[in-house]
């Protein structure tokens, strides 16, 4: 048996404010989304913002609904959003923040695993890192590199040949 370990480094900025311009607009962005979120059920907004590589910045929100598990995440709703109406236009970044009407979010909030998988598709198909930035309602920022850091392993077309 040979035994491997996986790791990866993350950044760890004390709040927004020490994130540089493009970083902190496009978390600026998520917060403005994250205030249309449609969660009655759950009480806990979570929003979303793709930064894409021509500049665009794209929002989404959670969306609840009655019927488990039909809603769709915040981050699924930007990507997918993007992958419609900017095709082969690459993700550079997406910035994450949740918050709750229950209790106050002061830790990063980190994408699912649905959304890790269906960000997962999208890096794999450009060939390209997707940085993610992921805050609370406050607090401090965590900042990984690419989406294939917080999902090793993962499943991808290469299984489907």
């Amino acid at each position: 048996m040979i035994k491997k370990k996986v790791s990866f480094d993350i950044s760890v900025f004390s709040s927004m404010d020490e994130l540089e311009n493009r970083d902190k607009k496009l978390m600026k962005r998520a917060v403005e989304a994250r205030k249309n979120a449609y969660s009655p059920y759950s009480n806990f907004t979570v929003g979303a913002a793709v930064l894409l590589e021509n500049g665009e910045m794209v929002l989404g929100n959670n969306q609840e609904n009655a019927a488990y598990p039909s809603g769709l995440c915040a981050e699924r709703v930007a990507v997918f959003y993007a992958g419609a109406n900017y095709p082969g236009i690459k993700i550079k970044a997406i910035a994450i923040t949740a918050t709750s009407i229950n209790y106050k979010v002061d830790t990063p909030a980190a994408p699912c695993g649905n959304c890790r998988q269906a960000i997962s598709e999208y890096e794999t198909k450009q060939e390209s890192p997707i940085e993610l930035f992921l805050m609370g309602e406050t607090g401090k920022v965590l900042k990984c590199n690419a989406i294939a850091d917080i999902l090793p392993l993962a499943f991808t077309s290469s299984f489907l040949l």
